[in-house]
């Protein structure tokens, strides 16, 4: 019955603003045509394939996850149509979506920013023949494959990173845990991994479930912690991705804590690094985004010509509505200062030159990473 995963507890939804359809369409970003009709290509050829992100730009999924899909599209099949959007606002990725669905792409890949308020449409996709592939984010109603980075193991990494870093402090210390959106089911994920490391071990002294991942809610809460606890009586920080961490940070300098708390992260975001490199942040969780987006590439491939996705899948996991999803878990990397070059320079996610400005040179050399 799968690895585990399965139906994970989506609690709250997000107050979705009202679009239009042209700010829908000025949205979507096209390359090259799109075909007429759902499912027009199954059974072979270059199928239509569309993606939708939670984000783009300086976002990680703009800045790796979209290139790398494209890239890998590219490769596997040259003559397939694209159809990309992007946005952080669930109403409207809705109507990306319908749009979609109306324009007649043959298979999807979706990061869902709320899974919960997707659910008609991708309902709506599988009844007009258009299969789903869930990518990073295990969306609800009938997809079809689900690519991820094993959640479990990402909040095991950060839970034993801090404790690690909490030294004597790791028995008996207390700590906040700002977690993600509860509309993401991957935050409740994080979260139930990271306590099966801690609990027993620390006093979780607050505990946030910051609203749309927003760094400023992060702040905010982070404000209000060392206002209930006492700037002196905080141990650690579980911040369940580098933007939140970066926002705790900010609150803690903007509260005059000394000396900073450990605070984790993850997906090795550009500022994070450079922020463990100047000591402020302790560790983030790298994850290999070109193996992620490669499997999902496949398994749309597969699927956008009549065939499945077991074939790329290395186990099942379970939704709300669908059993035994062929579903690829990625492992994930702790990345402390002393790992930053043997991993994420080492793989070329960063040079050494785009890590070490200027001011953090002295400590770049200290930690052996130079240009």
């Amino acid at each position: 019955m799968g690895l585990g995963v399965g139906r994970p507890a989506v609690r709250g939804r997000s107050r979705a603003r009202a679009c239009t359809a042209a700010a829908v369409a000025a949205a979507l970003t096209l390359a090259g045509a799109c075909t007429a009709g759902g499912g027009g290509d199954k059974g072979g050829g270059s199928p239509t394939v569309g993606l939708l992100l939670p984000g783009g730009g300086a976002s990680r999924f703009g800045q790796f996850d979209r290139p790398l899909i494209e890239k890998k599209l590219r490769e596997l099949c040259p003559s397939c149509p694209t159809t990309v959007a992007a946005t952080p606002d669930p109403a409207v990725q809705r109507q990306q979506l319908e749009s979609m669905i109306t324009r007649g792409v043959d298979v999807l890949i979706i990061a869902a920013v709320d899974p919960q308020l997707l659910r008609p449409s991708v309902e709506a996709a599988h009844r007009a023949g258009i299969p789903v592939v869930a990518y990073d984010r295990l969306a609800e109603g009938p997809i079809s494959g689900y690519v991820t980075f094993d959640g479990a193991k990402v909040g095991k990494l950060q839970g034993a990173a801090l404790l690690k870093a909490m030294g004597a402090k790791a028995h008996g210390g207390q700590i906040v845990m700002m977690n993600g959106a509860t509309t993401d089911p991957n935050a409740g994920w994080f979260k139930r991994g990271a306590l099966s490391v801690l609990a027993g071990k620390v006093r979780i002294g607050k505990s946030y479930d910051t609203v749309g991942w927003r760094p400023e809610n992060a702040f905010a809460d982070m404000r209000g912690a060392v206002a209930a606890l006492g700037a002196g009586r905080i141990d650690g920080v579980l911040a369940a991705n580098d933007s939140l961490a970066g926002a705790v940070i900010s609150a803690l300098n903007a509260a005059q804590v000394r000396p900073l708390p450990p605070v984790t992260g993850q997906d090795a975001d550009l500022a994070a690094v450079r922020r463990i490199v100047g000591g402020d942040q302790y560790m983030t969780v790298y994850k290999p985004y070109k193996s992620a987006a490669d499997a999902a590439v496949r398994m749309a491939v597969a699927l956008g010509r009549g065939r499945s996705a077991a074939s790329v899948a290395t186990g099942t996991v379970d939704n709300a509505t669908v059993e035994d999803i062929p579903t690829v878990l990625l492992p994930s990397v702790p990345v402390t200062v002393g790992d930053i070059k043997d991993t994420l320079v080492k793989d070329g996610m960063y040079t050494t030159a785009q890590i070490c400005t200027p001011n953090l040179r002295s400590a770049c050399a200290r930690a052996g990473i130079t240009p």
